[in-house]
């Protein structure tokens, strides 16, 4: 049976920014789904310990005051996911996550920042994976496409309904909808077992990193630097 009609388990984020070197968790959710429906849904409040900016409280609707007053310390959350995850992940169960590079990065800096042991450190020392990352790979197999790529727009391209947009638990489910939805449509994608198709978005991750750090330079960001490491950056703040 082909990986989309397997166990997979979606994973989001929502947090306090957009710069996952620096963001803080503010809710998280991790879903367990077969075939396509959910059988297990795990979910957190994190108190991140610093004020959450108006513009990411008017996304996600936690605010500072509701995150401090019920929210649990951002250390347990942070450890409780990552345990989580890697214990997924040492059955061979695929994460699926839409832009998993700014989750898995944001999780990773906040284990750091915890003085926490690394996604990696869990799983003895092996490389973290596999990770399926829906984004990733619908911009390699439908390069051209015009209009955005948010989830939500993404979800409308593939006939995925998205039940909330911006509440992690209804954004882990949609990613894995989406992500068997493009299997469905692309055979190429299908055929692959999970550690090939984790491998094949490193590459593909790569190659549009080259070509929008490209685009930018042209564009006058003579200086612009674009990550090009999937499915975490490797520029990871120090603990502090």
């Amino acid at each position: 049976m082909a990986w989309h009609g397997e166990p997979l388990v979606g994973f989001d984020l929502e947090t306090t920014g957009t710069e996952p070197l620096e963001a803080r968790i503010v809710t998280a959710a991790i879903v367990g789904v077969r075939p396509g429906e959910p059988v297990r849904r795990l979910g957190w409040l994190a108190d991140p310990g610093i004020r959450i900016p108006a513009q990411a409280s008017a996304i996600h609707g936690i605010s500072s005051e509701r995150a401090t007053a019920d929210g649990r310390p951002a250390r347990d959350v942070a450890d409780e996911i990552a345990q989580t995850l890697t214990g997924y992940w040492a059955q061979g169960v695929p994460i699926v996550a839409y832009n998993a590079a700014f989750d898995l990065t944001l999780l990773t800096a906040e284990l750091q920042r915890h003085g926490l042991p690394s996604l990696s450190a869990r799983l003895g020392g092996r490389e973290i994976g596999p990770v399926i990352d829906p984004y990733t790979i619908d911009r390699a197999v439908d390069r051209y496409r015009k209009g955005k790529r948010t989830l939500e727009a993404v979800c409308t391209e593939y006939g995925v309904v998205l039940e909330s947009a911006h509440d992690a638990s209804a954004d882990a489910l949609a990613a894995v909808r989406v992500a068997c939805a493009i299997a469905e449509r692309h055979e190429a994608v299908a055929a692959l077992t999970p550690a090939e198709l984790h491998e094949r978005q490193i590459s593909w991750y790569a190659e549009w990193a080259t070509d929008f750090q490209r685009f930018l330079r042209r564009k006058g960001s003579a200086d612009a630097v674009v990550d090009a490491s999937w499915p975490v950056r490797e520029r990871v703040p120090s603990a502090g």
